[in-house]
């Protein structure tokens, strides 16, 4: 999903028909309001970002980006009128990945959007994916939803395992084994109990890790549960 901040209806829902015609979901806002709170309900994989806005400039917009966590490494191109070598030094020193000039081409403009997106990738290739999940593991950093999800040791390490497993299903006996240890004295019931507070720390996403009744537990899509 990409994101477009820009108050000129008339560029906004051009350029939204193109990006989804050419295969790039994309939303338009026309208020600064409008996108936040887009943002707190889902977070894109790039966003388009006009500079000159009502109620907060484009830039003030992009220092918040880049100081929250969650939105620190997301891709952002600057859109605006302005074309002075001045204003697009700003806009990159600022954070911004890209910067275009109104008016632009299209084609160009995509272009650039997949370019990107191909960048950011390939930065991310250290991270691992179920869904709306995201682990990296060199970070222990756990994201649901674009949002950081806070874990205890024992519950990251849990769901890390069953992430780099996906479809494989591990037996109340094997996670044992594998995150607590051979010597654990415990019970069962112990996978069970960090399962049920795993799944709700993780929210809508937590149906990612699923039951399989009589057996244990696995990651990713189809349940018998």
């Amino acid at each position: 999903m990409i994101y477009m901040l820009e108050d000129d209806s008339g560029i906004r829902n051009f350029v939204l028909y193109a990006l989804n015609n050419s295969g790039l979901e994309a939303a338009g806002f026309e208020l600064p309001s409008r996108f936040w709170a887009a943002m707190e309900e889902k977070l894109p994989e790039l966003i388009l970002l006009d500079i000159m806005l009502p109620e907060e400039d484009g830039l003030s917009i992009l220092k918040k980006l880049r100081a929250e966590r969650s939105t620190a490494k997301l891709p952002v191109i600057m859109l605006t009128a302005k074309g002075t070598e001045y204003d697009k030094v700003t806009g990159l020193d600022s954070g911004a990945d890209d910067y275009v000039a109104k008016p632009f081409g299209t084609m160009e403009l995509i272009s650039r959007i997949r370019a990107l997106l191909r960048r950011s990738n390939d930065s991310y290739g250290d991270h691992i994916t179920l869904g709306s999940i995201t682990v990296y593991p060199d970070k222990h950093e756990v994201f649901a939803e674009g949002k950081p999800i806070t874990l205890t040791l024992k519950e990251y390490e849990l769901l890390l395992l069953l992430m780099r497993s996906k479809g494989t299903v591990f037996t109340r006996d094997t996670l044992l084994s594998e995150i607590w240890g051979y010597d654990f004295s415990g019970e069962s019931r112990t996978v069970d109990v960090h399962i049920r507070t795993l799944r709700a720390k993780l929210g809508e996403c937590g149906d990612q890790i699923k039951t399989i009744r009589g057996v244990g537990y696995k990651a990713g899509d189809g349940t018998d549960d």
